[in-house]
């Protein structure tokens, strides 16, 4: 019998956003979701910082999960400008987001340091959903498996399990680009990714893991993308920070 994983949306809002609209696009999203009635997908938004708590409050009760883009490895300490997951779990985070490639690239964040904030976002008890993507040149050079395999054998702490994390491939050359790997191509990855988490981790954990897509994920895409046999959904950056075109790309999943 298949494994059935339930697709999960998730919205990475990045640097963007005030609190009128962040809280006008978090109503509007909450609306759907409260007039579709049965759902076949989970979905997810991940606002800035500054706008986690107003996000929570918008909807509150509405079944739309909330999560950060980022986490401290310490619970709490002398660390300006940094939060922690205890933090973001104290707002009604239940996600965390860790290691992408914004990261990796503006702050230098290795796989080492992604493994300690996933432990971290684990023991305050969020699902750290752990990114892992080559770069253009990696490539152009046929080490997209190689590069990618070893970023999740290295980021994903030991002993978690599928209820604990989410993987998510970003090629890094198609974010915010408008080109994408195609269907072929990213079946082929996510089922590497799942091998290679049957290897670090265990069968049933590889089974069960929700691995999703992200970098240039539209709404004219996202069907095809979402019908792959190892894809379970999307991490979707500038389509999230439209509400119209963020549900069309979940509607695709149902």
């Amino acid at each position: 019998m298949a494994q059935v994983r339930t697709p999960l949306i998730a919205g990475n809002w990045k640097m963007n956003g005030l609190l009128g609209d962040g809280q006008a696009r978090a109503e509007d999203l909450a609306g759907r979701m409260q007039g579709a009635g049965e759902l076949g997908f989970e979905m997810l938004l991940c606002p800035p910082a500054t706008l986690v708590g107003a996000v929570a409050a918008a909807t509150q009760g509405s079944g739309l999960l909330l999560g950060g883009q980022d986490c401290h490895v310490n619970s709490n300490g002398a660390h300006t400008g940094d939060i922690s997951a205890v933090m973001l779990a104290d707002l009604g985070c239940s996600h965390v987001i860790v290691g992408h490639s914004e990261r990796r690239a503006d702050h230098g964040e290795a796989d080492d340091l992604v493994r300690a904030k996933a432990a971290a976002g684990i023991e305050a008890g969020l699902i750290a959903i752990i990114c892992a993507g080559e770069t253009e040149a990696q490539r152009d050079a046929g080490q997209t498996n190689d590069v990618v395999a070893a970023q999740v054998r290295g980021s994903v702490p030991g002993g978690a399990d599928a209820t604990q994390i989410v993987i998510a491939y970003e090629p890094v050359w198609a974010i915010g680009t408008g080109s994408t790997p195609t269907e072929a191509e990213v079946q082929d990855v996510h089922a590497m990714i799942r091998a290679t988490l049957a290897d670090v981790s265990s069968d049933s954990t590889a089974s069960d893991c929700r691995i999703l897509y992200g970098g240039s994920v539209k709404p004219d895409n996202a069907a095809g993308l979402l019908a792959l046999a190892d894809v379970d959904g999307g991490l979707v950056g500038g389509a999230s920070l439209v509400a119209a075109d963020f549900w069309a790309i979940a509607a695709a999943a149902r």
